[in-house]
This record gives C-alpha cells, structure tokens and sequence, in this order.
C-alpha cells in the first residue's frame, strides 16, 4: 500500500519501512522550538523532570515579540534567555535578531524539506510549505523534545487538495486557505494533514504557502504539506536530495476525501468575525466601517506581503479615522523593506510600522482594540477578545484587501 506524503516522513523519522493512519510512533525530530509565552512553560517542566542536558543545542530554537511589553513578558523571556545561556542554544533570538518563529525559521534554513518539526505554538505547521512534517504540541511534550530528541505521533488520515488553473490578479494563498475553511469549516480537517496537489501549486508563490500551511491549524488541521519542487529550491538556496524528491503522495495511498478547486475561480474573501470559516467575498461587504488595519503576523508579515502593500498605498495617504499598522515579521524582513523603500513609502502613506514579531495579532505590542472598533486583519484568527475588547471585531484578508481598505475610498468599506 502506497503512503502520503506525511507517511512517508513519519516512516523515515521512526526508522519504519511504512506507517499507516491510526498507527502510534516513536519518531526523531529535526528542530524543537518554543516562544517566550510557551518556552517558560517548557523550561519548568524540563526542570521538574530533573533533565540535566539538550538532545542538540543546534536543534532548538525560541524567539517571539520582544522588546518585553510588561513585567509579565520581562520574566517570560528572562526564563528563556536564562536557559538559553545555561545550555548554549545556537538558536535563540532576542531584541535585533528576532521575529515570528514562522517566519524566521526558514529564513535562517533551520527548517527543511522532509523533516520532522514540532513546537509549542500550534502555527508550527507553517513549515509544511516546505515539505516537512511540522506540527503544534505543548509545552510539555516541548520539554520532552528538547531533553531526548524525540516524540510520539498517532499517523493522520489525510485530505488531498487538488489545485488547477492559475490565481487571478490581486487573489493570494490568503484566499484560497480562507476558501477551503470556509468550505471545510474549523473542524473539517481535525486531527488530518492536508496535503496540496495538481498544476494549480506551481502557480503559488512561497509565500502563498507559507500562509496557506500557517492557518492549516485553523480547519483543525495537523499539517499541510506541498511537495518540495523547484521554488522550494529556490527559496532554500539548495537542489533537493532524493529523499526529498520522493516525497509526493502514492497513486495508491489512502485520502479520506479529495477536494478539487478551480484556482481560477477564487476570488478576494474575508473571515467575519468571529470565526475564521465565517467567509463571504470582499464585494459583499462594501460599506463595513474599519477603524483599524493590521498587516503582519507569522501568516503574512513577510516582504512580498509588504511589497503589495507599499505598492498598493503609494502615492495616497491612509484614511481619516483609519488606523494603518505594519509589523514585519522578521528583522531581516524589515531590513530589506528599508533597502527597497518599502518602509517610507508605507510610512509616507500614514503606516505606523512597528518591531518585528507578532505585534497586535494576539494583543501583544501596540494597536489594541476597544469595544466597538472594527480591525481588519492579515492575522490568521479573529476570535472576541485575540486583538484586543472582545466587544472588538475582528475580520481577516489579504494584504492585498488589507491595503485598498486603508486607502480613502475605501476607509470606510472593505473594497
């Protein structure tokens, strides 16, 4: 019997010939990372547990949103320098190096195709745009990883999503992973990995599936996975290895359903709040006030993302009454940005452009909101309460949406 892609990782990672859905395994693990909200969690735990050592100090990472915000996240992120310093982590990032972990991680090539990831943010499947099995666990098996390398799985039954066609002007990966939740609903991929395929894939840029693998966990998936192909190569700077190479779904493996889409037929949608698969096309929604806007976050803080924006917003100034807020997903994100003048083009519109990390997507730095306010978001959750008042509400889209309703002519619509 053939295997899925994620089979095929989960076998190599257990030293197994092949794994089944349902199956229960012992698998090695390729990087263990955690953030300064879940890492001290993890640090107490691996303390409690009287672990005296690092599997790999190589293979860990923590980061998040530092410069601190309060007292609170002062002492987070002191356990997490303390432990770093204690065991010598190689990758730890603090103030100037940091960003989202879900953006870094593959800037800094610490992340590949064909390995296997966990990490105690449940975004961690982010990396499956590369062709690796990443998945969120907590912080307790974090502690675990950290100390012994290793993890157990149950095998997930998988869903096959089959692109064709190609995406039209001004439609994203943000809008095909909200069409599919929308479709499939917050719990229509539970516990399942979902795994991209057909000609459509080759049209998605990197960072359309690094979006579309980041909110795979918003349909309550376990990881989304493309196969590694040229662009993967590409944005890594390596040639695939065979292994690599032949981790693409059997003809005879096993798919609890497939999904087939038109990539053609996608068009430009929203998450209304309160929930991610509330969907409805940007055009129906002409006329919702929007006090603020927020483009960033690990889905899509990264430059393409700001490029379109700058791109979008140039030459106009942000609305009257709308605030516009950027946060670059990374420093070398933001670095680049300020080569290209992607900055002061953003800043020259009205943009208050903050430091790196996650900033406002889970009410972190700067930009809450008070009841009553509408936010549009390029986050990946708009639960009550994620961004700020629970009275708030909160709507998702592109950056591409994001930007044309910071403009004037549609400060107070989303179109």
């Amino acid at each position: 019997m053939g295997m899925t892609m994620t089979q095929k990782i989960l076998a190599a990672h257990a030293g197994l010939p092949e794994v089944k859905a349902g199956q229960l395994i012992r698998a090695k693990l390729d990087m263990v990372l955690g953030n300064d909200i879940t890492s001290p969690v993890a640090i107490r735990e691996f303390e409690k547990e009287g672990f005296t050592g690092v599997f790999d100090k190589s293979k860990i990472s923590m980061d998040h949103f530092t410069p601190n915000k309060d007292i609170k996240a002062a002492e987070q992120c002191l356990q997490c320098r303390t432990f770093a310093r204690q065991f010598d982590l190689d990758n730890f990032y603090d103030v100037g190096q940091m960003g989202v972990e879900h953006a870094l991680l593959p800037e800094k090539g610490l992340v590949a195709a064909g390995e296997c990831i966990i990490g105690a943010d449940s975004h961690t499947c982010t990396y499956g745009a590369l062709g690796a099995f990443s998945t969120g666990v907590g912080s307790t098996d974090m502690a675990a990883g950290m100390a012994t390398g290793e993890t157990w799985f149950k095998v997930p039954e998988a869903i096959r999503v089959h692109l064709t066609g190609k995406l039209q002007p001004w439609v994203s990966g943000k809008d095909v992973i909200l069409h599919l939740i929308g479709t499939i609903g917050v719990d229509g991929a539970l516990h399942q990995s979902l795994e991209f395929t057909g000609e459509g894939v080759a049209s998605l840029t990197m960072d359309d599936r690094f979006t579309i693998s980041n909110m795979a966990i918003e349909a309550g998936a376990k990881c989304a996975l493309f196969t590694p192909d040229e662009k993967t190569e590409a944005y890594c700077g390596i040639k695939l290895d065979e292994y690599q190479k032949s981790l693409t779904g059997d003809d005879d493996a096993v798919y609890m359903r497939t999904i087939v889409y038109k990539a053609q037929e996608f068009e430009p949608v929203m998450a209304c709040p309160s929930q991610v698969d509330k969907i409805r096309p940007v055009r129906e929604l002409k006329g919702t006030p929007i006090d603020q806007v927020f483009i960033g976050s690990c889905t899509n803080g990264r430059l393409e993302d700001l490029r379109l924006a700058a791109k979008l917003l140039e030459g106009k100034r942000v609305a009257q009454g709308t605030r516009l807020l950027v946060n670059p997903a990374s420093e070398d994100v933001y670095r680049q940005a300020l080569r290209e003048g992607v900055i002061e083009k953003l800043s020259a519109a009205g943009a208050i452009v903050s430091p790196s990390g996650c900033g406002p997507c889970l009410g972190g730095h700067l930009g809450l909101l008070a009841p009553g306010e509408n936010c549009l978001s390029t986050g990946n959750r708009n639960f009550m309460g994620r961004m700020g008042s629970p009275k708030a509400n909160i709507y998702l889209g592109s950056p591409a949406v994001a930007a044309a309703a910071a403009t004037p002519r549609s400060s107070k619509n989303t179109q």
